[in-house]
């Protein structure tokens, strides 16, 4: 049993030791079905099953606190708590049927006596818009980068730049939702947690700014330090840049750039604009425990502040909300999760699509803040934020952590880093923000996980910029479903594709597949099929990316070593060599 179950040989012997009738595994001896076939093979004596009702999640911690979970109640009923499933668990859960007779005083059920039934009805399917290609890149992404670097908390987040429609967030912590005792949190970072932002707050500021008439870029001031009321304004660089345009005063991410331009739009227009944004209110995206965040600011100090992202609150999603208006010629657009709504007869009584709640900017606005977000990433302080595939506009944000005794906490990792971009620069098609909380690393590594995403994001969308006009577009692939196919079967089908299909385990039938049906890919791009196998070989990871080689690690429930960036270059386990469960897999990557 130790090699089926989550228990060792020695604790399972101190069950099975006991002088009772009979003994239960608890927590651990909730099987799935591929565990009970295994054990039923072993025929051992005196095991015996019992079938009850719970919810599973096949996908773990894969989006967890967006679907979140659902539990039985002291009642037998399953209820959600979390996500979707708290969202919408009436929606989903249906209704209980039930039949009503007569006993008598024994408990048996009398004949020739009325009983009636009222059959059940199915709750109904909720499609989601998070798509998971993307997800898996960005859940890859944080996870790498938290593996590496302690951290209170981060998100990589990604949103269709032109509908609004959340198709990835990547959380840490994460949570599996088949054991809550991992789940350390109830507040889904994306909607739950209000925080000072930075500067990334400054490409509304200046917006706001531009969008009124009062801006000139070329006009020029002094960087490096600033009064105001009681309180003095410093840029990072205490020092300042001497004498520079406002234009280059946003790309070097200048607060005193920010302040005297918010002070020159006043405290009521700077205020009405981030309201307009969505900002200080829920967005009413379809996730249990959205909070407002706090957006209300006073004396001239406090304006100056908020012009730069502190002294106010505002959540990730409300972020993502805000960055439509920059990708939308000025329109502000609704952030929404749910694709559609399918009732028990296979009607769509919901289906969800762009909604447009302001127009905030002129696109005159927009394109200029697009121009001077391309010259951040570009033509700023650093290289760091420059993907290799395509371009980005973005604004970076290094806010302080409020200390409850009041002021700001001091320390070299007291701080919440961020970056808020769109790509491609000239048409965006994604929103993307990450952020983390007490990054105990090199800003440089938030900025390699943001680049890296963003190219895989890019490479699998097929947006690379590297593409002249004359070349040929490659053919889409859109995937059928092949699980339950016969192993051969799917290959051939696939191999006639032109796709590079890698087989995991000696099964004769597919019991998983990746990418998922209906997913778009295209010519000699990879595809597993993970099959009903007792056993697995090595494949061949060589050219493999990093996120393909932790979707491998993931079908075959292994952690593989990771050295280096790029693409596999080596591997520790040779091609066809069986993989058992103490194996140790490690590959090199440049």
């Amino acid at each position: 049993l130790a090699g089926v179950i989550n228990l060792s040989k020695e604790k399972i012997l101190s069950y099975l030791n006991k002088d009772v009738y009979q003994v239960e595994f608890g927590t651990a001896g909730k099987l799935n079905e591929i565990q009970k076939e295994k054990i039923d093979a072993l025929d051992l004596p005196g095991i015996d099953f019992i079938v009850s009702q719970t919810r599973y999640y096949k996908m773990s911690t894969f989006a967890s606190y967006i679907i979140g979970y659902a539990k039985k109640n002291d009642d037998g009923e399953i209820n959600g708590e979390l996500g979707i499933e708290s969202y919408y668990n009436n929606t989903l859960k249906g209704v209980d049927g039930k039949t009503e007779y007569q006993q008598d005083a024994y408990g048996y059920k009398m004949a020739n006596v009325p009983e009636y039934t009222t059959e059940a009805e199915n709750g109904s399917d909720i499609y989601l818009t998070i798509d998971s290609n993307i997800q898996l890149i960005c859940e890859n992404s944080i996870k790498n980068l938290t593996d590496n670097y302690k951290m209170d908390w981060g998100l990589i987040a990604v949103m269709d730049a032109k509908t609004g429609a959340l198709v990835a967030s990547a959380t840490y912590p994460s949570f599996n939702p088949n054991n809550l005792s991992t789940l350390e949190s109830y507040l889904n970072p994306l909607v739950s947690y209000a925080y000072e932002p930075g500067s990334t707050m400054k490409t509304f500021s200046f917006a706001t700014s531009i969008d009124i008439g009062k801006y000139d870029g070329k006009k020029t001031y002094k960087s490096g330090s600033i009064d105001v009321a009681d309180v003095t304004i410093r840029d990072a660089n205490r020092d300042g840049w001497g004498t520079i345009s406002y234009d280059t005063g946003f790309a070097y991410s200048s607060n005193v750039a920010a302040t005297k331009l918010a002070l020159d739009v006043g405290k009521n227009t700077l205020y009405q604009y981030y309201s307009d944004l969505g900002f200080g209110k829920e967005t009413g995206i379809e996730l249990s425990g959205e909070v407002k965040g706090d957006i209300d600011f006073k004396y001239q100090s406090e304006l100056a502040t908020a012009s730069f992202g502190q002294g106010i609150t505002i959540t990730p999603i409300q972020m993502l909300q805000a960055l439509t208006s920059i990708t939308n010629d000025g329109v502000v657009l609704k952030p929404y999760i749910i694709s559609k709504i399918v009732d028990k007869n296979g009607k769509v009584v919901y289906e969800g699509k762009r909604q447009e709640v302001k127009t905030v900017f002129k696109k005159e606005t927009t394109d200029y803040m697009k121009q001077l977000m391309y010259n951040v990433v570009y033509n700023g302080l650093t290289k760091m934020w420059r993907p290799e595939n395509v371009t980005l506009i973005a604004k970076t944000g290094t806010a302080q952590i409020a200390s409850s005794k009041g002021g700001y906490q001091s320390g070299e990792y007291n701080h919440i880093t961020s970056l808020a971009g769109a790509f491609p620069s000239e048409d965006p098609k994604y929103i993307i923000y990450i952020v983390n909380k007490r990054m105990q690393g090199p800003r440089a590594e938030q900025a390699k996980a943001l680049t890296k995403t963003v190219d895989e994001i890019a490479s699998y969308a097929k947006l690379t910029e590297k593409n002249t006009s004359n070349e040929k577009v490659a053919k889409t692939i859109k995937l059928k479903n092949y699980v339950s196919a016969k192993v051969d079967t799917a290959k051939k089908e696939l191999e006639d594709l032109k796709l590079k299909v890698h087989v995991i385990g000696n099964g004769e039938y597919v019991t998983e597949q990746y990418p998922s049906a209906k997913s778009i890919t295209y010519p000699n791009s990879n595809v597993f099929l993970k099959t009903n196998y007792n056993e697995i070989k090595m494949i061949d990871l060589k050219g493999f990316s990093m996120s393909e080689v932790k979707t491998y690690a993931k079908l075959i429930n292994k952690n593989i070593k990771i050295n280096g960036y790029g693409y596999v270059k080596s591997q520790s386990i040779k091609k066809d060599e069986v993989i058992k469960d103490d194996t140790e897999i490690e590959v090199t990557l440049e």
